[in-house]
């Protein structure tokens, strides 16, 4: 039995010359000292001693177990050591080697559209308000003077939820909902996104932004009106952009115009962007229609106000040449790395 003691000492000993880690070194651990280990065997059968062998083998056992233990915990912290000096190796950085260049994003055309005029306007002492995407039916139709036959209601160009509420075919219905509130004067832009039914072209998508413009307060004229989105189109287009408006009609406003800008390619003077007119229409406008003002709880007799919506993927367009819609919502980084 010692012979086997012996043997199995030297066994250990060769073994851990040959260990590179330490999954191998807990299986020669396990091997000797385990429950099924040559150790633990030897144990057993140390019933079969005489009384007097048997305090002798034992004490043998126990220095055998006492020197297999620090032999294997000393291998282990050497294999722990150079895990870690190999680790810090190849984790060594080169401060010599040139750096890994950084892609870094740049704002989208549509916000760099929406953060200009936002300035634009807040220079002017305008508030930015948001309303929900999903919208009542009365806020997006009724209260903006829409009667039920329009044909703006038609389900060809409206997405409905249900009969109640519809995904907001306009930026208006916030104009609604802050003359709601009652708190006068109001002088305030709402820009977001709407959804219509279109279908996919060059120039329509079921899912584009718009931004309006609304002023209410005693006193307020079509002039004033005028001035602003003067002011506005130059600040945005160049100083030398020229305005012009245009009768039209629009239930909510009365009277009703759109206004068209000077050609920004061509500087009025005629070329292909603006199909030779000199002039590309930019936005509509005109005087909130009386009917708007008392549905939303305003007396029209004492307050009067304007109002002004625009697309403004038609501006981005314009500004920055962009001759597909399409190019703006399909994430390409060759288009998006130009801006």
């Amino acid at each position: 039995m010692q012979d086997k003691l012996k043997k199995i000492r030297e066994n250990i000993e060769k073994n851990l010359e040959d260990v590179q880690n330490l999954e191998i070194l807990d299986k020669i651990k396990v091997g000797a000292l385990g429950k099924k280990g040559e150790l633990t065997q030897i144990l057993k059968d140390m019933k079969n001693l005489s009384p007097e062998e048997k305090p002798k083998v034992g004490q043998i056992v126990n220095e055998t177990r006492q020197y297999i233990e620090e032999k294997i915990n000393l291998k282990k912290e050497s294999l722990k050591k150079e895990l870690q000096e190999k680790k810090l190796k190849e984790e060594t950085i080169d401060i010599s080697m040139p750096g890994k260049k950084i892609s870094i994003g740049t704002k989208h055309p549509m916000t760099l559209i929406i953060d200009e005029i936002k300035e634009i306007f807040l220079g002017m002492g305008y508030e930015i308000v948001e309303g929900p995407e999903i919208e009542e039916d009365y806020y997006n139709f009724k209260a903006l003077n829409i009667p039920e036959n329009h044909p703006a209601k038609d389900e060809q160009d409206t997405f409905y939820i249900d009969k109640n509420f519809v995904l907001r075919t306009q930026t208006s219905p916030v104009q609604i909902r802050t003359m709601e509130k009652g708190k006068l004067p109001i002088k305030i832009i709402a820009p977001g996104r709407v959804f219509r039914s279109d279908e996919v072209d060059a120039t329509h998508s079921p899912m584009f932004h718009q931004l309006e413009g609304l002023v209410i307060d005693k006193n307020v004229t079509m002039g004033d009106l005028k001035g602003v989105l003067e002011v506005f189109a130059k600040e945005l287009l160049g100083k030398d952009t020229k305005v012009k408006f245009r009768p039209h009609h629009f239930p909510f406003t009365e009277p009703s115009a759109e206004m068209d800008v000077s050609c920004f390619a061509c500087g009025g003077k005629g070329c292909r962007v603006c199909k030779n007119s000199g002039w590309i229409e930019l936005l509509g406008c005109g005087m909130v229609h009386p009917k708007v003002l008392e549905m939303s709880g305003i007396d029209s007799s004492v307050y009067q106000g304007f109002a002004f919506g625009l697309g403004i993927e038609r501006i981005a367009m314009q500004k920055y040449n962009i001759p597909d819609l399409r190019l703006m919502y399909e994430n390409d980084t060759r288009f998006l790395k130009q801006f």
